[in-house]
């Protein structure tokens, strides 16, 4: 599932949505409860943005560990949005590690405000269709794909930085591969293609009987500046489609970066959590 962007777009009728991050499935099933709405997280950012402000950013250690204790969704939220660069990590023992992006004044109202319209957004995206959030690895979620359900894998990306909730290894991608070709089902796969330095050779070696799509995107999310660079991202598709081709490992300066896969723009836009 990752933040949700891809379905909360797309918008289906019905969906499965499932993470390995259990914070990020509490979260979405917080606002599909009813538990957390735009009023009350305008209310939790205003004052914890105020003691944020007060403290000059310690308040963001005060609230890590509270979420580290308890694992309240509000305080992922906060976390999520004012944490080093957005970034999403978890130490061993499953604790929030990033440290405190540095801006005491991160919640303005600007910022509140964004944040409580896409509350808004999704939990009336969620109210429109019929959405299943489950916390659990992908063997099990596959495992209830039928033969005409749609999957998306969005897995940790093999060869780059992979820490996440947990670790992605090259096992585990052997073994997603085998197990959403088994039965047939249409999937599309998100990986990375290659970036200035190097080629994921796995998009050639382990899905290379598929047709690919790919857009080139800059990350901004990274601990150094050195390590924010322009990516070419690649969807696997299994079946085919207008814009994708076939994937061949001698032709990979020519694929051409195609814009028609991005994401639908809306407003106000996802994802909500990182």
């Amino acid at each position: 599932m990752g933040t949700g962007a891809v379905a909360f777009n797309v918008q289906p009728k019905r969906a499965l949505l499932c993470d390995s991050n259990p914070h990020l499935i509490s979260f979405y099933k917080a606002l599909q409860d009813g538990e957390i709405t735009a009023d009350r997280a305008r209310q939790f950012l205003i004052e914890e943005g105020a003691r944020l402000l007060e403290t000059e950013g310690a308040h963001y250690y005060t609230v890590r560990d509270r979420f580290n204790a308890d694992g309240n969704p509000l305080d992922f939220m906060f976390l999520s949005r004012s944490c080093f660069n957005g970034m999403m990590r978890f130490n061993k023992k499953g604790g929030f590690n990033v440290p405190f992006c540095r801006k005491p004044n991160r919640f303005a109202q600007a910022l509140v405000t964004k944040i409580c319209n896409q509350i808004s957004a999704v939990s009336f995206i969620l109210k429109q269709g019929d959405y299943e959030f489950k916390h659990q690895e992908f063997r099990d979620t596959l495992y209830e794909v039928e033969p005409s359900d749609l999957v998306y894998c969005d897995p940790p990306y093999l060869g780059r930085h992979v820490d996440y909730f947990d670790s992605w290894s090259e096992e585990e991608e052997h073994e997603l591969y085998k197990l959403v070709t088994k039965n047939g089902s249409p999937f599309i796969m998100s990986t990375w293609l290659k970036n200035r330095y190097r080629v994921n050779d796995y998009v050639f070696s382990l899905w290379g009987e598929n047709s690919i799509q790919t857009k080139e995107h800059f990350y901004h999310v990274g601990a150094k500046e050195s390590n924010r660079n322009a990516v070419c991202e690649a969807l696997l598709v299994n079946f085919d489609t207008d814009t994708s081709t076939r994937i061949n490992r001698f032709d990979i300066d020519a694929l051409a970066v195609q814009e028609s896969i991005s994401v639908v723009e809306t407003e106000p836009k996802f994802p909500l959590a990182v």
